[in-house]
């Protein structure tokens, strides 16, 4: 199945809360707001439109000052799977789109190849319906982030007895905060760009929180404990995630040198 069958449109969930870095999303890089950063970098994709589903006012202004599309939801829905889910039923009435990838909103210099890579797994043809969610990951380089339970594990089975690497693509059977699996072999860093079967994102956000869910303090389990299908890309290098004022330091430093 290719994009254009997908129709695939890209959801960017985007509020002012964060208790590390308050505000982030309108954080400035070289007199552009962050937020607006990772809407070029999923317009640079070209794989559908893209809309930032915005808990406040002060987001959707940026954004439509900058020439996109924002769509304002209740600042107290849970998540961000929540928020895209709300402003998809606003922006796709007839339901035309039938992949909806989540791109978080603090990923300003993620590669727009890597945003397109998460339409991988949903596009491998095969005698079964495929996977319900597609992510990412990407092999683990650093020996710190091993240990670090702040770097999400994805413990994935590969066709074949696959080698994790680039280009591949395997069915998630865990995601972890714990150093997994064990073992000879790479261990591989969960990325938390998703695209999602629409009905499947329906289906998803309906479900309550499972108890893996809570006790990992991972949303994506709640899928796996409800037995949805989550397959993963491998990708090349983890984009950085803007949480704390030294992240947003590594990111303008990066972008000035684009």
């Amino acid at each position: 199945m290719t994009a254009v069958e997908l129709d695939p449109i890209v959801m960017i969930p985007a509020r002012l809360g964060s208790t590390r870095l308050p505000d982030k999303v309108l954080a400035d890089i070289h007199g552009t707001p962050l937020i607006v950063h990772v809407l070029r970098r999923a317009e640079a994709a070209r794989i559908g439109p893209v809309v930032v589903a915005c808990a406040e006012p002060a987001v959707a202004d940026v954004i439509k000052a900058a020439g996109g599309t924002a769509i304002l939801t209740d600042p107290d829905l849970p998540s961000g799977s929540d928020r895209i889910a709300a402003a998809l039923k606003i922006y796709d009435k007839t339901g035309r789109h039938r992949v909806v990838v989540n791109l978080q909103g603090d990923l300003p210099t993620i590669a727009p190849e890597t945003i397109k890579s998460v339409l991988a797994p949903l596009q491998v043809p095969g005698v079964d319906p495929g996977a319900d969610i597609a992510t990412l990951a990407a092999v683990i380089t650093r020996d710190e982030e091993k240990n670090d339970p702040n770097t999400v594990k994805a413990v994935v089975s590969f066709p074949d007895d696959q080698v994790a690497a680039p280009g591949k693509i395997g069915r998630a059977l865990y995601f972890t905060r714990a150093t997994a699996p064990t073992g000879a072999g790479p261990l591989l860093h969960h990325i938390g760009i998703y695209a999602y079967r629409r009905e499947c994102l329906a289906r998803f956000i309906a479900l309550p929180p499972s108890g893996l869910e809570k006790r990992e303090k991972l949303e994506q389990l709640r899928a796996l404990e409800a037995g949805m299908r989550i397959d993963v890309a491998v990708v090349e290098g983890v984009p950085l995630g803007v949480d704390t004022p030294d992240d947003l330091a590594r990111a303008r430093h990066i972008l000035s040198q684009k």
